[in-house]
C-alpha cells in the first residue's frame, strides 16, 4: 500500500484518433511540473498517476497548474483485495460524519464484484463501522471513491484543476504583455486552450524603470508556472515614441503608438515561431479599444489578432486575475509605457484611409528595424 495521487483528465476525451498524442503531451507536461520534486509519473487505464513525491501538498498544487487537468485526489494504492479495501474504506472514512455515498468503479472485468454490488458492499461496512454517516445517494457531503484498476485505489477528496487542453497543443502565439491588469488574464486565456506562449513587453527608459521592468517579468513568472517557462522579449521603445509625439498628429499618439507596438509585435512573433498575436484589449475600455481603433491597429500586421477578453467587463477580468494569482503585481505602482505621452484629447473614432498621412514624417521600416534588433531576451 502507497500512496499517489490520481490525475484525470478532461477535454482530452474528445479528440478521437488524435487522442493518444495529446495524452503523451499531457503526460509529459505532468513529467515536467513534478520533476522537481521527484515525482514519478505513468499513465495506464485513462488515469496519470504520480508517485514517490517528497511533498503532496507541493505536487498536487504543481499538477492542478497543468493545463488539460480536470481534478487530482490523494489517494491510496493498494492490492485488489476485497476485505483490505473495506477495511481501508472504513478507515478513511472513520473522522467524517454527515452523508456520504461510495461512488465504485470497477475496470478489471476479472474482480468479483461488479461497481454496484461493490459500491453497496464497501458502503454497508462503512455505514456498520461509523454511527455518525448516513447514506444519501443523491446529494452526498463527502464521497469516497474506490476504483479497481491494475491495483486497487482509494480516495476521499478531489481538488479541481485548471482544465483546457494541453500546452503545445494549439500552436504558437505571442502576448504583448503590458503589465497591466488585462494582458496576463489574456494570455492565461490562451495558454489554456493549449497555446504555448511568448511574451512582449514595450519599455521606455528613462521613463519607465527597473521596478516596471521587475514587475512585468514576475508577471511573467507567474504565467510560466502555468506553462512550463516562458520567454520574454523586453523591447527598447522610446525612441519610437519620441518622434511619435514629435512628428504625428498628437490626438493620434496612442492609436500609432499601438500601431507601431503591433508592427514590432509581428516581427518578434516570426522569430519566435508564432501563428498569431495576443492583447488583452476590451472593446470601448479605453479610446485605444474602439471598433474603429482597432480595426486601425488591426491594418498593420497580416497575423491574427486574438483578443480573448474583447466582451468583458473590468470586474470580470479582476476576477480571473485574482484567481490567476496575477492581481496583486498587476496593480503595482510603477511605470508603463502606454502611459507614456498620452493625448490629452486621443481621437476615439480614427479613419482607416487617414493613418497613413498622419504617419507619413515616420520612418516605419527603420523604427521597427531598430526596436527588434534592440531587444532583450529574458528565459523564465
Amino acid at each position: 500500500m502507497r500512496e499517489v495521487l490520481l490525475v484525470r483528465y478532461g477535454e482530452v476525451f474528445l479528440k478521437g484518433a488524435n487522442r493518444p498524442h495529446f495524452l503523451k503531451v499531457l503526460t509529459d507536461n505532468v513529467k515536467k511540473a513534478v520533476k522537481p520534486i521527484g515525482g514519478h509519473v505513468w499513465m495506464s487505464d485513462s488515469r496519470i498517476y504520480v508517485s514517490d513525491f517528497e511533498d503532496l501538498n507541493e505536487c498536487i498544487r504543481r499538477v492542478t497548474k497543468v493545463f488539460g487537468i480536470y481534478s487530482v485526489s490523494p489517494a491510496v494504492e493498494m492490492e485488489k483485495d476485497l476485505d483490505a479495501i473495506a477495511n481501508q474504506c472504513v478507515e478513511m472514512m472513520r473522522g467524517f460524519s454527515g452523508s456520504f455515498k461510495v461512488f465504485a468503479r470497477r475496470s478489471d472485468k476479472h474482480f468479483p464484484l461488479n461497481s454496484l454490488e461493490l459500491g453497496a458492499e464497501l458502503g454497508g461496512r462503512v455505514l456498520d463501522s461509523n454511527p455518525n454517516l448516513t447514506v444519501d445517494v443523491h446529494h452526498p457531503q463527502h464521497r469516497l471513491s474506490v476504483e479497481i484498476r491494475d491495483n486497487a485505489y482509494l480516495c476521499v477528496e478531489e481538488i479541481k484543476a485548471v482544465g483546457g487542453m494541453p500546452m503545445g497543443t494549439g500552436g504558437k502565439a505571442a502576448l504583448l504583455l503590458s503589465g497591466g491588469i488585462d494582458s496576463p488574464v489574456a494570455g492565461y486565456s490562451l495558454m489554456k486552450r493549449g497555446v504555448r506562449c511568448c511574451a512582449i513587453h514595450f519599455q521606455s527608459p528613462p521613463y519607465t524603470g527597473e521596478l516596471a521592468k521587475d514587475k512585468v517579468l514576475q508577471l511573467a513568472g507567474k504565467l510560466a508556472e502555468y506553462s512550463g517557462g516562458i520567454r520574454v522579449y523586453m523591447v527598447p521603445f522610446t525612441h519610437c515614441q519620441l518622434e511619435i509625439h514629435e512628428k504625428c498628429p498628437d490626438g493620434l499618439g496612442t492609436l500609432i503608438t499601438r500601431r507601431f507596438m503591433m508592427r514590432i509585435a509581428e516581427q518578434i512573433a516570426k522569430q519566435f515561431g508564432a501563428q498569431a498575436l495576443i492583447t488583452g484589449e476590451s472593446l470601448g475600455q479605453v479610446a485605444s479599444q474602439t471598433m474603429e481603433a482597432l480595426t486601425c491597429t488591426d491594418a498593420v500586421v497580416s497575423m491574427p489578432v486574438f483578443r480573448p477578453l474583447i466582451g468583458m467587463d473590468k470586474t470580470e477580468i479582476m476576477a480571473i486575475a485574482e484567481q490567476i494569482d496575477t492581481y496583486e503585481t498587476s496593480i503595482l505602482p510603477y511605470e508603463d509605457c502606454c502611459t507614456v505621452f498620452t493625448p490629452r484629447h486621443p481621437v476615439t473614432k480614427p479613419k482607416l484611409h487617414t493613418m497613413p498621412d498622419a504617419e507619413r514624417k515616420l520612418d516605419i521600416e527603420a523604427l521597427v528595424r531598430e526596436a527588434v534588433e534592440n531587444t532583450e531576451v529574458v528565459q523564465i
